[in-house]
């Protein structure tokens, strides 16, 4: 089906409503296709139906398909993440991920902000779900706020300790910890900007609620992720082509729809992903009624080119 539909009386936005790619695909009119993974070609535990299939589908068009995520995780595990799930990393042109671009701004500190953080961090990161290495960046992980630059947000689960280890402490442990730095003006950089991700049809909190939380404290922090242009331009001049030759696919309004629209390209919402439960989604695939979805893009100011049940053919 293909359907244009106004967001909103007299709003130039419009998007097309289809079944699936092909009809884009097969116009050759996008050399690089940015894709999202959590929501879109997977759940973190495994691929969708037909996401598979519909990549290779995808990569017969000629298409450069680069993934961009806001994982805290560098770009190579991401790519041995989606091997490990069944998909074929040669079809990927690489992988851009906001983990990849902390560590990358973190090493180089050749952008002033950067340049001018202290070496001590105060380290949020994972536990159940693995910690974060911090080798060869040359930082100090402290516990003490007194004895902190800047905190480093990896993950929900816990606080990094300078052994190497990692202590579990709840959400609201780690947001006191936030209270105390944001009055004592110790910035953020989040490695993480999502607010939750789809794990096996559940939500889990991501970095990016601390760093929201962070701010309403009065803290500083630096977004290292969608939907920030910085790593839209990074995933365009990884293969080479501009923003009028881009299309990006993800199922987050605020971070996929709105980044890609900060980035100046066109951009594929897929509805099944973290907004599957406000459109009243029951099962995958499920097509969502189209006043639902003109109230959610409206509410997250968010506007794709075109809205699709999931990532199919």
């Amino acid at each position: 089906m293909i359907a244009k539909f106004s967001v909103q009386s007299n709003d130039p936005h419009l998007f097309q409503t289809l079944n699936g790619l092909r009809h884009i695909a097969e116009t050759r009119r996008f050399k690089a296709w940015l894709l999202d993974q959590f929501g879109v070609l997977h759940d973190g535990k495994k691929p969708y139906p037909g996401a598979i299939s519909t990549l290779e589908m995808l990569a017969t068009t000629g298409a450069k398909m680069v993934v961009i995520s806001n994982s805290s995780r560098r770009a190579s595990t991401t790519i041995d993440k989606l091997k490990s799930l069944g998909f074929d990393p040669s079809l990927f042109a690489g992988a851009i991920t906001s983990g990849e671009l902390t560590h990358q701004y973190l090493l180089r500190r050749d952008d002033a902000w950067f340049a001018a953080l202290g070496r001590s961090c105060i380290h949020m990161t994972w536990s159940d779900r693995g910690a974060i290495s911090l080798e060869g960046l040359g930082l100090k992980v402290v516990e003490n706020v007194e004895e902190a630059d800047f905190i480093l947000a990896h993950g929900t689960e816990g606080m990094g300790l300078p052994s190497g280890d990692v202590r579990p402490m709840s959400l609201q442990d780690l947001e006191k910890i936030l209270e105390i730095c944001a009055a004592k003006k110790i910035p953020m950089v989040v490695a993480n900007p999502d607010y939750v991700t789809v794990e096996a049809r559940a939500l889990r909190v991501m970095p990016g609620t601390l760093a929201s939380k962070f701010e309403k404290f009065g803290g500083e922090v630096r977004w290292m992720g969608k939907p920030d242009k910085i790593i839209y331009k990074s995933a365009m001049a990884m293969v080479g082509v501009d923003a009028c030759d881009s299309i990006a696919v993800g199922d987050s309004l605020h971070h996929d729809i709105k980044g890609a629209n900060a980035a100046g390209i066109q951009s594929v919402f897929i509805t099944g992903g973290i907004h599957a439960t406000e459109l009243g989604l029951g099962s995958y695939g499920e097509v969502a009624d189209l006043s639902s979805v003109q109230t959610l893009v409206s509410k997250y100011d968010a506007y794709p080119s075109y809205v699709l049940p999931s990532f199919s053919w």
